[in-house]
């Protein structure tokens, strides 16, 4: 039997990955591959540890001290389970913790014993146990002459048998993970701890000093960490929070470099990085580029300022709203930069010109023709086809992820349908193995619940799917409110709120427990709503699975011409999972005659300081620039306090809290940020402009020993 070309693919990257020599910084690299990067060009840079004391799939290195924080990374830095990463990261714990009487994210705070601490609702961290490739397994269940459908749906059926083989019996939390478009498949297991605590978080005027005006931008000088720690059952289970549970116990954590880095030293990133797309075709760029950036930017402005104005009536609101506005931010000002990024480096063009190229070698060779000759063009004419409905589904994903309450009813109403299933033939995310995280995830959402906004936002995303244009409308929303003026949708609003129990815990862990039969004879307008969305929800969830499964051959066939036509090294783009990089400390030039030098300093955060948000420094801050106490803390060469600074360390988003190492494997400093300059690095790594920016560990340990007095976390820590 003729072995499948996805087959081919995973066995010939395997062989030729690392063919060329290495170039510039780039690369996003699994642990596994780091043994056959050039190590004497490394340790030339900087680095003095070997491939094993950086990763061993025996355990040992220090790789094994990085750990995965809700989504995003932070590190192990003692064996009790003390945790750092980014302010921003944790943002969502500490909101969540506040109150206007104990308001955490305007003034900070710190438990000076473990009976202080305090839960960081709805976080988790996982810890990493290993790699298995099941790349064989997954394609034995594949054929090319498969539809698209077909394809997904033997996948996620023989994924979610691996998975389930791999947690039998066990205390862990397992993924199967695509790499080079679905060439290759890795079982990635990892130990989920529940139970997470804040131990030290800075005032916001330290965390995320600059606010939005300094977001993606240098100079920066935030002091952008907080540190947690994790908690497990006695016994060393995974559980969820208890005032019997103890400190993990982590056998890799990292020592803390208290002299730090200066301009051209080595820096190594271990961090858990989450998307990045360099091996896309210029249909998909034309795509974000026309549609899908612009949309929005839009809709995160439109839905902000709804948001805002929201807040602004009330302070308790306010706290409730700051972290998914925040978020919103954040990912607008990426979004904006990404098309500032576009235009400069005409990076669209130079896809479609690198594109002739490729297909003029193909065409040039009769045996490459045959095999991948219309793999463009079919890319593209699924590219073409989803532009009929690419809008529905934009505006129906923003209603699920955006309004609250839709949100509540539409995953209960799905988890009743996928309930009645044997639990092997349920979708992703609707299993047995998903029913804790969903019961927790329905008490956690209490907290930043404001109806008043949910409704605001749900009225203005029912107006933008009244206005889709033919053959892309929702139905539900059409058999509502078709041809009603803005008093009408306001008036069926405020009837589904009014109507509604979704607003409270017990009425969505009730629902949450129903048999579907039950819940189509529930009073709950939401609920019927979500009933009339189902359908419309599902025409999507199929459009999409016939579209990926298609898609994801095509690209396969993609990335294995691209291959051959460099025959260069191929690291994986990135998807959440592990993975290396290495860099070194240095500025750059953002425009004609502007260079920006490697480091921030103390005396710019007072430079900075205006005493308005977002540079409204603390007075205690204020107080230790007057004192210049400085002691250990100043570094001479600089003849101040470091507070930030740049590498060329290729990072992403996913990364924030990520630890910044030196070439002995101590940490120097957290990730928390790119450049706007190089905002489309995640298409196109440009060695001369894109930056990591970190915080550097020294400020850190100024903040925490003449700032804050944080004795008993800097005795836990090991400084060298």
């Amino acid at each position: 039997m003729r072995r499948s070309l996805s087959v081919f693919l995973a066995v010939s990257i395997s062989i030729i990955i690392f063919a060329s020599p290495l170039s510039a910084d780039e690369g996003m690299w699994m642990p596994g591959d780091i043994a056959k990067l050039p190590f004497d060009s490394l340790k030339l840079m900087g680095c003095q540890l070997t491939p094993e004391e950086i990763y061993n799939p025996a355990g040992g290195g220090i790789a094994d001290a990085a750990v995965s924080v809700s989504g995003s990374s932070g590190s192990f830095i003692s064996s009790e389970g003390l945790i750092i990463t980014n302010h921003h990261v944790a943002f969502t714990a500490i909101q969540r913790a506040s109150t206007p009487e104990h308001n955490y994210l305007e003034n900070g705070f710190y438990a000076k014993t473990r009976t202080d601490e305090i839960p960081a609702v709805g976080y988790d961290i996982r810890i990493l146990k290993g790699f298995n490739d099941v790349t064989k397994e997954v394609l034995a269940s594949v054929n090319d002459k498969m539809t698209g459908r077909q394809r997904h749906d033997a996948i996620a059926k023989v994924t979610k048998k691996i998975i389930a083989r791999a947690e039998k019996g066990r205390d862990v939390k397992c993924s199967v993970a695509a790499f080079y478009s679905g060439a290759k498949y890795l079982l990635v297991t990892y130990f989920k701890i529940r139970d997470v605590r804040i131990v030290f978080a800075p005032p916001r005027a330290v965390g995320d000093y600059g606010g939005e005006i300094d977001n993606w931008m240098w100079p920066r000088h935030a002091g952008d960490f907080t540190v947690l720690r994790a908690y497990v059952a006695p016994d060393g289970k995974a559980v969820d929070y208890s005032p019997d549970n103890v400190p993990y116990q982590s056998k890799a954590f990292f020592k803390i470099s208290g002299t730090g880095v200066t301009e051209n030293d080595f820096t190594m990133v271990i961090g858990f990085p989450g998307h990045t797309n360099r091996y896309e075709n210029s249909s998909y760029l034309d795509d974000m580029v026309n549609f899908d950036y612009p949309r929005d930017i839009k809709t995160r402005l439109e839905v902000i300022a709804i948001m805002e104005a929201e807040a602004a009536k009330d302070s308790s609101d306010a706290i409730k709203l700051s972290s998914p506005i925040k978020g919103l931010y954040n990912y607008l000002k990426k979004n904006q930069g990404m098309m500032d990024g576009f235009r400069k480096t005409d990076l669209l063009q130079r896809k479609i010109e690198e594109e002739k190229d490729l297909t003029a070698f193909i065409n040039s060779k009769p045996n490459l023709k045959a095999k991948y000759g219309t793999v463009l063009s079919s890319i593209d004419s699924l590219y073409q086809t989803h532009k009929t409905w690419r809008e529905k589904e934009d505006v129906q994903g923003w209603m699920v992820w955006r309004v609250n309450y839709l949100e509540f009813a539409s995953s209960l109403y799905k988890w009743a349908i996928e309930r009645e299933k044997k639990d092997m033939d349920r979708e992703p995310g609707y299993q047995n193995r998903d029913t804790l995280d969903k019961i927790q995830s329905l008490k956690d959402a209490q907290i930043n619940l404001v109806p008043t906004s949910d409704k605001e936002v749900f009225i203005y995303f029912l107006k933008r799917a009244l206005a889709l244009p033919p053959g892309q409308k929702i139905e539900a929303v059409e058999r509502a409110l078709a041809g009603k003026d803005d008093a009408a949708i306001r008036a069926f609003a405020d009837s589904l709120y009014s109507h509604s129990q979704l607003g409270s815990v017990g009425a969505r862990l009730a629902a949450f427990h129903m048999t579907k039969a039950e819940l189509d004879k529930s009073n709950d307008a939401f609920i019927a709503f979500a009933r009339a969305f189902e359908s419309d929800r599902e025409e999507m969830r199929n459009r999409d699975k016939e579209y990926s499964g298609a898609m994801d051959r095509l690209q396969a066939k993609l990335i294995a011409a691209l291959e051959i036509w460099k025959n260069g090294r191929f690291y994986p783009d990135a998807n959440g999972t592990i993975r290396f990089n290495y860099g070194t400390v240095k500025g750059y030039n953002p425009r004609d005659a502007v260079r920006y030098i490697w480091v921030t300093t103390f005396s710019g955060v007072m430079e900075k300081n205006t005493g308005l948000d977002p540079f409204d420094a603390p007075k205690e801050l204020v107080e230790a620039y007057k004192k210049k106490d400085y002691d250990r803390h100043l570094v001479k060469s600089i003849g101040d306090v470091p507070v930030d600074f740049l590498s060329t360390n290729d990072i992403t988003n996913g990364n924030s809290g990520s630890p910044v190492l030196n070439g002995k494997g101590e940490l120097v400093g957290l990730a928390f940020d790119g450049n706007y300059e190089a905002m489309t690095s995640d298409y196109l790594f440009d060695p001369t402009i894109t930056r990591t920016i970190a915080v550097d560990i020294r400020y850190v340990l100024f903040l925490l020993d003449k700032v804050y007095h944080a004795e008993g976390l800097l005795k836990e820590m090991t400084i060298q």
